[in-house]
């Protein structure tokens, strides 16, 4: 059973963001746990275009733009290299569509896992060069670290820019770089932007350059045009939904949901969603956004950015089904890898981190590795062979650095890089065993000096009520936190001394169900998922863990309550 922790929330800010904002208290209290500021408060409810910051702002942005403009207008050959997961294939299609509407063709790219490994490699770049021969070559999701490939690519005579967010692991490419990890303040709203984001920002900043020289194209076309693909990078890549994503979140659900891109329609449609359907970022974590990254995984991730591009609804639809088709594969193939991973941790007890090797499709490890992780709440690594060499993802957990505890591990690795919660690694795999033992005592340093580790499988209660307080307003209130997502989780509510006056029903596999009467003859629904293996006593007071939703069904919306845990009241 998982344990329930309560931090104590200021309850005087609480009720005055209540009382300045017109929500419920309940809702309060979540926001009280993210900001101090009303005016912030008031922006994280009702996210507004307008306040996203200047794309001039960001470093070298205004200066990558200007490149651009200049490549279109004198008709230079352009070649987009961009990663094959969702953020890369969504920040390619974007910037591909932006400059055919201007009027270039650009080549594009994306590295075949397998033949050329990930991102912005010696293997990737030859192919670029042999087939487009550019002018002008941009890397978007990728580069930051690929310092060889980019002197190479500048003793050719080739312009290199490069629109990433990736750490940079020593010095950074010297060359036009967008990535605020490199170039901008730790507190900069665009800090935490993703490819996508950071790619939506310079198509503001080329219309913006264009505007400024009084060239029509400027007017014509809309930024809000992608905000679509923006958000499908943004959430797929579980970077923080607060100030700039959230924005792009928000308001890029809607644009998804509209679907007036022919391929984002027929992707929509393979994933089993209701045409017209107000999406959210569980549709773009588990329906789409798989969608896209299992092409990527085990077959070319040319063709979902090919479906995002195509305006022919029937070659569209065919390319949706293949990539639906192939998703299964990937299930399939995840499903037996995640038990042999997991048996293998199981066998090696309790760790402070995990590494994990074995023949296994390097395609999927990534997932597999997010799975282990969020099972056994500690920072995992799982690697896939490929002849020689180990290759793989790790996952982590709130309060550990994978780069740090791998930056320590350097020498053994071939390549690596990624996010403080996400990395790719490449190395000997005679190094592996040696890789395991430093990277668990690196894990034990960084809690040593103070890293924060919440079990991954507790339940944090955001505020506490009572059965009577669940109403229709609070519902619609909650609906103003969403989308929810990394720090934007969606909240959950412990409920007092609730009281079962007849046994639940059971049904499916394991799960129950009950219902109770409200005032003005309301009725209110529970749910909840197997937990029929653990029933509480009829007429024992319990105390609820619980989430708060609407049950939308045949255009209907019906309140309730999904039951997460319950112990006896004390």
């Amino acid at each position: 059973m998982a344990a329930w922790l309560h931090r104590a929330a200021n309850a005087e800010l609480a009720q005055r963001l209540a009382a300045s904002l017109g929500i419920s208290e309940p809702v309060a209290h979540v926001l009280s746990r993210l900001y101090e500021d009303e005016t912030l408060a008031d922006r994280h409810l009702r996210p507004q275009l307008a306040h996203v910051s200047d794309p001039f702002a960001v470093g070298n942005l205004r200066a990558v733009a200007e490149r651009l403009v200049a490549a279109v207008n004198h008709r230079e050959r352009i070649a987009i290299l961009g990663d094959y997961d969702v953020d890369g294939v969504s920040s390619t299609a974007m910037l591909v569509d932006l400059l055919r509407r201007l009027g270039a063709e650009p080549a594009y790219f994306v590295p075949r896992r397998l033949e050329e490994g990930y991102g912005l490699s010696m293997a990737a770049l030859n192919r670029v060069l042999n087939e487009a021969k550019p002018q002008l070559f941009v890397a978007l999701d990728c580069g930051t670290n690929s310092i060889a490939e980019v002197e190479r690519l500048k003793a050719e005579g080739v312009d290199v820019i490069i629109v990433d967010h990736h750490v940079a692991k020593a010095e950074a490419v010297s060359c036009l770089l967008v990535n605020p990890r490199v170039n901008d303040a730790p507190d900069a709203p665009w800090q935490s932007l993703c490819t996508a984001g950071l790619v939506f920002k310079l198509i503001h900043g080329v219309l913006k350059v264009l505007r400024l020289a009084g060239d029509a194209r400027g007017t014509s076309i809309q930024v809000k045009d992608y905000l679509d693909l923006a958000a499908l990078g943004t959430i797929a890549d579980l970077v923080p939904l607060l100030n700039e994503n959230r924005i792009l979140a928000a308001h890029g659900l809607r644009a998804l949901g509209e679907a007036r891109r022919p391929g984002v329609r027929a992707l929509v449609s393979v994933s089993g969603i209701e045409p017209g359907a107000v999406l959210s970022s569980v549709d773009v974590s588990y329906r789409l956004g798989p969608r896209i990254n299992a092409s990527g995984r085990l077959a070319d991730a040319s063709l979902p950015l090919q479906l995002l591009l195509s305006q022919s609804e029937s070659d569209c639809q065919r390319d949706a089904e293949l990539l639906d088709q192939i998703n299964r594969e990937r299930q399939e193939i995840d499903k037996r890898v995640t038990e042999e991973a997991t048996a293998q941790a199981q066998a090696m007890g309790d760790l402070a981190g995990y590494v994990l090797h074995g023949d296994w499709h390097p395609g999927v490890v990534g997932i597999a590795a997010g799975k282990i992780c969020r099972a056994l709440d500690r920072p995992v690594i799982v690697l896939g062979k490929e002849g020689e060499v180990a290759k793989g993802s790790g996952r982590s957990v709130p309060g550990i650095n994978l780069v740090e505890a791998l930056t320590v591990c350097a020498d053994l690795l071939t390549t690596f890089g990624g996010h403080p919660m996400a990395v790719g690694i490449s190395l000997n795999a005679t190094e592996v065993e040696i890789l395991r033992e430093r990277f668990a005592t690196a894990v034990l340093e960084q809690k040593a000096k103070g890293g924060l580790v919440s079990d991954g499988r507790d339940l944090d209660i955001i505020h506490w009520i009572k059965a009577q307080e669940i109403s229709e307003r609070l519902l619609d209130d909650l609906e103003l936190l969403q989308p929810y997502g990394e720090s934007n989780p969606e909240p959950i509510f412990g409920v007092r001394g609730f009281v079962f006056d007849k046994a639940p029903t059971v049904f499916g596999d394991g799960n129950f169900r009950h219902q109770i009467a409200m005032s003005a003859g309301r009725r209110l629904n529970f749910i909840a998922w197997r937990l029929a293996s653990r029933m509480p006593e009829i007429g024992r007071a319990v105390d609820l863990a619980v989430r708060l939703q609407w049950n939308r069904w045949q255009g209907r919306k019906i309140p309730q309550v999904e039951i997460l845990d319950w112990r006896y009241g004390s």
